[in-house]
């Protein structure tokens, strides 16, 4: 089957409210037979998500601190617990019809996963699935969360790489709900800085490869 996926990349950092209204639009033309599949590209404004399964407790700062570091804090329909956004870290959120694929919650889940797993290869990562967990792992940590959301096996929602963040965020909360597992980056797993528009465009080609599709892609 043929299938195209229309990437769209946004060069600056985008609210998280406001990039939820698009996807949600997005899915909702996709339902309706008026759009493509798409994928957005970007990074967040500082953002903690609170998703369907998300424990207050999870996050660790009093909103005094969150006000001073410029996080919001935003509920939202994705599954999971607790995770950050901000810059540093490559968001995707794919808009499918998995009718196309296969219609599938957990295989939609590996192949995002795989997707990541061999970003992180062409980086010489080795990045690992850890057993009853959601999310991409390296050298015990874990480096990419996945959230997502179906209705009608059209998707939204999606995943979060972390780039090169800055890892004093990621002390306001427990990511994911997981206390005894920490969180890394491709920077500090390289030991050095990596050019986020690179991670993209490898990312779309990983995904291609796993969704076996045709893309093309459009700046925002």
């Amino acid at each position: 089957m043929f299938r195209q996926v229309r990437f769209i990349k946004y060069g600056s950092l985008v609210d998280y409210t406001v990039m939820l209204q698009r996807q949600q639009a997005a899915r909702d033309a996709l339902a309706a037979g008026g759009a493509p599949n798409t994928v957005f590209l970007l990074e967040h404004t500082p953002t903690i998500t609170l998703g369907r399964r998300a424990r207050p407790e999870h996050i660790l700062a009093d909103a005094e601190i969150l006000e001073r570091m410029g996080i919001r804090v935003v509920e939202t329909d994705r599954g999971g617990d607790v995770t950050y956004h901000g810059p540093g870290q490559m968001v995707a959120y794919p808009v499918l019809d998995l009718n196309q694929w296969s219609p599938s919650v957990d295989g939609y889940l590996r192949a995002l996963e795989e997707t990541l797993i061999q970003l992180l290869h062409e980086y010489g990562v080795s990045g690992k699935r850890v057993d009853g967990y959601t999310g991409v792992w390296a050298d015990g940590a874990k480096v990419a969360a996945i959230g997502i959301g179906v209705r009608h096996w059209i998707t939204w929602h999606g995943l979060a790489l972390n780039v090169d963040p800055n890892e004093r965020y990621w002390a306001t909360i427990i990511p994911c709900g997981i206390q005894d597992k920490p969180v890394t980056s491709l920077a500090r797993l390289l030991g050095r800085t990596v050019d986020m528009e690179e991670v993209k465009a490898r990312f779309i080609r990983a995904f291609s490869e796993v969704f076996q599709c045709e893309t093309d892609c459009h700046e925002a």
